[in-house]
């Protein structure tokens, strides 16, 4: 487990604008505010990722994240309780585009991640997040893992140690609130048949 430390050094970062590599329930990631234009465009600039690719926001705790989405209806609300927190990023459907430089060419669509517990749990802050790979390359496991070249521009490096290394699986939770519509766009961590499970309420 990281050091309470750790987790300040990590907000303090994200506050400052700063683009922190770090410890996420699947693989490592790369983070930042999600509203500050510079600390975008820096992280995508690490990444080698096309600026109209969309990312996701990351909350360390539901809570924060149901309330800064106060538009969602009360059965998606129910559906990400079963989901999150997990291995699981969520797509929903975003009419007031809330943290639209995560969303790239479709503000109406918000990629939401809610990680399971680990060595950030706790966290105060939201950030933009995106798997610290180049773009292209593998999801890193391992801080060994993560290209030189991405360590050496974040401002902050957290070391989690080895991670599982299999990536978040994405739902897609658009249709859910009036339909009870969903599907897997990339399975993942999680499985078809869990996620399945969850939203059927069992």
């Amino acid at each position: 487990m990281l050091a309470v430390a750790d987790a300040q050094a990590f907000e303090r970062c994200i506050a400052a604008g700063g683009v922190a590599v770090f410890p996420a329930d699947t693989v490592y990631g790369l983070a930042c505010d999600p509203r500050s234009a510079e600390a975008v465009r820096r992280l995508y600039e690490l990444k080698g990722r096309p600026a109209d690719k969309p990312a996701a926001v990351m909350f360390f705790v539901l809570e924060p994240a149901l309330a800064a989405l106060p538009e969602l209806g009360a059965r998606t609300r129910e559906g990400l309780g079963r989901l999150l927190p997990g291995a699981v990023t969520v797509l929903l459907a975003n009419p007031a585009r809330r943290f639209a430089l995560a969303c790239g060419p479709d503000p109406s669509t918000l990629g939401l991640r809610v990680p399971a517990p680990g060595p950030l749990a706790g966290v105060a802050v939201s950030v933009l997040q995106s798997s610290a790979n180049r773009s292209g390359c593998s999801d890193p496991r391992t801080l060994d893992e993560v290209a030189p070249t991405v360590r050496d521009g974040a401002d902050l490096v957290v070391d989690g140690g080895p991670l599982p290394g299999r990536p978040s699986t994405v739902v897609d939770l658009r249709g859910y609130e009036c339909g009870g519509e969903w599907s897997v766009l990339r399975e993942g961590a999680v499985a078809r048949d869990e996620i399945a499970a969850a939203l059927r309420g069992r």
